[in-house]
């Protein structure tokens, strides 16, 4: 009955990263009208799930064995009902945020509520605070990380192609290697952690896919030169519309792989415990239909209630077309799928923000809305004591209810 309860509290918790963020994957695409809400919805659940699936387990380890040294607990039930309180505390900060349609770290919610519960049934010595360090290090990190990379890409295209005096003409020379590189990166990651391919192989691979994704979109920019009874500017601009729908893609599949973890790291860690009925585990297995649970949570919640924090992200930071969308998802999703790839549960929130606020610098601060960052930054710095406080009181009503 437990585990079944727990599993439906994941689901919950699931459903919350979906609605809260799917905005870091599809908002700059729908903010720079790239894709309709509908099809970003339909596209990012499927992406998310599959990320979920194939890269989820290595930062699903992180978040259920990481945070809490859960072997100086002594009664495994009493971690089990910790781990559900970490995951309903987390689920109810989210989806209160997304109510409101104020982006949040379901990150930080997930490990305020691990710490939570631990610092309450076993004190200060249960935290790994070396780790926690750590992680908390990759959460600034990671938007300056994320808002570097998107600030490079854009100057790149500015310098490059809008710049110049035919921007259509540089286009045909500089958009093939940004797609070729995309396609690269993610043909090789995918080789080398998820086929387990050697880091050669893997290299061999990616060359590849940078070889035909760069000669078939110089062929499509090629047939755009050619055909184009555009302004210029529109029609590079309509080259990175196209381009975006891959980066978006990009963003929503790495996003799967790094967010399913604080859905489904906890229920790992129960039906460990229920498995060998001790809490001194030296190590925890992602079952794959684990995974699979997470990620049907996360299409869920895409499907059914993700438009709703996309306006925030999309439209009110800063103004995004499709050359600065496409900037920002590669800046997000490089850092985001590299810290998957390291096991570093980093906040896809934070580092979406990051690029776009990223984006916005390099046209001046001047078009950058200084009033939503403060309020999103307060946001983040309410998540972590507000999943904590509440995951300790559900962690005590459990132990005396049950």
């Amino acid at each position: 009955m437990i585990t079944l309860f727990a599993v439906l509290v994941g689901m919950f918790m699931a459903f919350a990263i979906g609605a809260n963020d799917v905005a870091n994957g599809m908002a700059t695409a729908v903010g720079a009208k790239a894709i309709t809400p509908k099809q970003a919805a339909l596209l990012a659940s499927f992406l998310e799930f599959l990320g979920a699936v194939m890269f989820g387990a290595t930062v699903t380890k992180t978040i259920a064995s990481g945070i809490v040294a859960i072997e100086h607990i002594t009664n495994p039930n009493h971690v089990i009902y910790g781990a559900i309180a970490a995951l309903l505390s987390a689920g109810i900060w989210v989806m209160l945020a997304t109510v409101f349609g104020m982006p949040v770290s379901t990150t930080h919610s997930i490990i305020g509520g691990m710490i939570g519960f631990g610092l309450v049934s076993g004190g200060v010595k249960v935290v790994y605070w070396s780790k926690l360090l750590k992680i908390v290090l990759s959460w600034f990190i990671s938007p300056v990380v994320g808002g570097i990379l998107a600030f490079i890409v854009f100057k790149i295209i500015v310098l490059t192609i809008l710049h110049r005096s035919s921007p259509l003409n540089a286009a045909k020379k500089v958009a093939p290697v940004l797609v070729g590189f995309t396609f690269f990166l993610i043909s090789f990651l995918f080789s080398l952690k998820t086929l387990k391919k050697p880091y050669n192989s893997s290299l061999l691979i990616g060359l590849l896919f940078f070889a035909l994704a760069f000669t078939v979109s110089y062929l499509l920019v090629r047939k755009r030169l050619n055909n184009n009874q555009l302004d210029e500017y529109q029609a590079v601009e309509n080259i990175f519309k196209k381009v975006q729908v891959l980066t978006s893609a990009y963003v929503c599949f790495s996003h799967g792989a790094n967010d399913v973890a604080n859905a489904v790291g906890p229920i790992a860690l129960i039906f460990m415990i229920k498995n060998n009925q001790t809490t001194n585990i030296s190590s925890i297995e992602i079952p794959r239909y684990i995974l699979f649970i997470g990620g049907l949570g996360i299409a869920l919640g895409v499907l059914l209630y993700g438009y709703k924090v996309m306006e925030t992200i999309g439209h009110n930071i800063t103004e995004l077309n499709n050359t600065r969308g496409f900037s920002v998802d590669f800046g997000t999703a490089t850092t985001v799928l590299l810290s998957s790839i390291f096991g570093f549960p980093i906040s896809t929130t934070h580092t979406v923000v990051g690029a776009v606020t990223g984006v916005g610098l390099a046209r001046g601060i001047e078009v950058v809305n200084l009033g939503i960052l403060k309020d999103i930054l307060i946001s983040w710095f309410v998540t972590v004591p507000f999943s904590a406080g509440v995951s300790a009181i559900l962690y005590l009503l459990f132990t005396r209810v049950f």
